[in-house]
């Protein structure tokens, strides 16, 4: 039965005016219990406002996270930049250490030469220890370049890793703005 039969039901069953008055009290507290009050329902006007709102926060947001990238960008030409000197300045090194080794050996050479008739032997024992030394050297150097390219690696995985961040930071952004 619906509420306004019920009533009209208590009404018609209700001995005296007091008693009907109130079962239409009630019936009205009943009714204005169901619906909202009309200062809380949101109007178009305030409809707007929130769009408006959420539209200027959304710029906001856009407008920081591309202060970010531009951050995160600025760094990484920061860090290349870093890596071009360290690059650079091993290649000098390299090079340093290549004119120490030439010039050794273009000593070397002289105070062979000099006693080479006398002393076949002890030239054969200087070159085997000169082959060591380079050898070793190349190893060296070898193992510089290994650790340079793992730094370079490293540096990148860094770079990608906060790429990567920024990406789930957007889409994260992304998905809220929706």
């Amino acid at each position: 039965m619906s509420a306004a039969l019920e009533l009209y039901a208590q009404l018609t069953e209700a001995p005296d005016e007091k008693t009907r008055a109130r079962l239409i009290a009630d019936a009205f507290d009943a009714l204005e219990a169901r619906f909202p009050h009309i200062g809380d329902l949101a109007t178009q006007g305030h409809v707007r406002e929130s769009e408006l709102r959420l539209q200027k926060e959304i710029k906001e947001v856009e407008a920081r996270l591309q202060e970010q990238i531009k951050g995160v960008e600025l760094q990484i030409h920061e860090v290349e930049a870093r890596l071009q000197e360290q690059i650079n300045g091993m290649e000098l090194q390299i090079r340093e250490v290549e004119a120490r080794l030439q010039e050794q050996m273009r000593e070397i050479d002289a105070r062979l030469q000099e006693k080479i008739k006398g002393v076949e032997l002890q030239i054969r024992e200087v070159d085997a220890r000169m082959s060591e030394m380079e050898g070793r050297l190349r190893t060296e150097l070898k193992q510089v370049e290994v650790s340079l390219h793992q730094a370079m690696a490293a540096q990148t995985r860094w770079m990608l890793g906060g790429l990567a961040v920024l990406g789930v930071v957007l889409k994260l952004a992304d998905l809220l703005i929706r």
